[in-house]
């Protein structure tokens, strides 16, 4: 069984445990911290979307189509559907030369309440845009147009059609980049269909963290994913809210830390980093899946123990592994708080 990694408690008692296992690895492939079982296959969900985007850059579709830092940072995103975000998507398209009913990730109301009230209020639905990966699947149609090129007798639409297949020339050129960077051979890989429709693979947590210690060094990556690599984090340290955006954690710790953190959740109750000043690739997993309770928690955790940080930034990131609870009248009732384990995990690397 796998380690207790955050502790809920209600008053000074706990009341529940969330359990985990976590992988921290430099880019040659040694492992300088781990809790847990780190070789078994985990479906690693949205937690990979910079390593999807890499294609996007590496084969010069953003040069051509002139995509901005804000829209490269959507493209790793996993978004609120913010009336921000929605626009930053549609512009990309429109660069693309694509319509919104080109998406194929689905249509979900915005995750942040007030711009799902927002559109409501407004007499509105909510369409593709406004879907979380929607500024990843727009990234996929600008790779679509950089492949197309040269493809006479189909147009790009046409050809574009289809493309979260696992046998469309895009999802086999994401698939090329995220079996490069992992080391993980995805054709041995347990394969799913994610929430966007898209394939997902099973892949350990020791080679999620080394693809994050790649992002984040380029070591161990080619020439050209190793200077997409560098130009996506770049783009998300100059525009975090597109990557998550209001009240969210991964906007809000990019934000406060900048170059020195790449993070970004997945659904289950996964996580994973880069640290390129340590050198270092994280990656989390909650083995009950949760996110907000646990996965946001140990990943806090972790970033205290190995991110030197201020006053300011370490206020924030124990506010982040120490949540309050609260009930609906303001009370203090409990808390979220990482475990002891986790804390001496990584203390000693840091």
């Amino acid at each position: 069984m796998n380690p207790v990694f955050v502790n809920v408690l209600r008053g000074d008692a706990i009341e529940s445990v969330h359990c985990g296992a976590l992988a921290v690895l430099d880019a040659d492939g040694a492992v300088v911290a781990s809790l847990g079982d780190i070789d078994r296959p985990i479906f690693p969900r949205s937690a990979v979307k910079v390593l999807q985007a890499l294609p996007l850059v590496a084969s010069g579709a953003a040069d051509r189509l002139g995509l901005s830092d804000e829209e490269l940072a959507i493209a790793c995103a996993s978004h609120n559907g913010e009336a921000l975000h929605a626009q930053t998507a549609a512009a990309m398209l429109a660069k693309a030369g694509l319509e919104v009913a080109a998406l194929e990730c689905g249509t979900h109301w915005p995750y942040l309440d007030t711009a799902s009230r927002a559109l409501a209020a407004q007499g509105q639905q909510p369409s593709a845009l406004n879907n979380n990966c929607s500024g990843k699947h727009a990234g996929f149609l600008c790779l679509a147009c950089a492949l197309h090129d040269g493809r006479g007798g189909i147009d790009l639409q046409q050809y574009a059609r289809g493309y979260v297949a696992p046998d469309h020339p895009v999802m086999r050129e994401v698939a090329a980049a995220l079996q490069a960077s992992t080391g993980f051979d995805l054709s041995r890989a347990p394969r799913g269909t994610d929430g966007c429709s898209i394939p997902t693979y099973a892949i350990p947590l020791r080679n999620l963290a080394l693809a994050f210690a790649r992002v984040g060094t380029g070591i161990g990556l080619s020439d050209s994913h190793a200077a997409a690599a560098k130009r996506l984090r770049g783009a998300v340290a100059k525009a975090p809210f597109m990557v998550a955006g209001t009240d969210r954690f991964d906007t809000q710790v990019m934000e406060a830390l900048g170059e020195r953190v790449f993070c970004k959740v997945g659904a289950e109750g996964v996580f994973c980093a880069a640290l390129p000043g340590r050198g270092l690739g994280v990656a989390i997993k909650i083995d009950d899946g949760n996110n907000a309770r646990a996965a946001e928690v140990a990943m806090a955790a972790v970033i205290e123990a190995l991110v030197p940080l201020d006053d300011a930034q370490a206020s924030l990131m124990r506010s982040l592994s120490e949540v309050d609870l609260r009930n609906w009248n303001g009370i203090l009732v409990g808390q979220l708080m990482a475990s002891e384990a986790l804390r001496a995990l990584a203390a000693p690397t840091a």
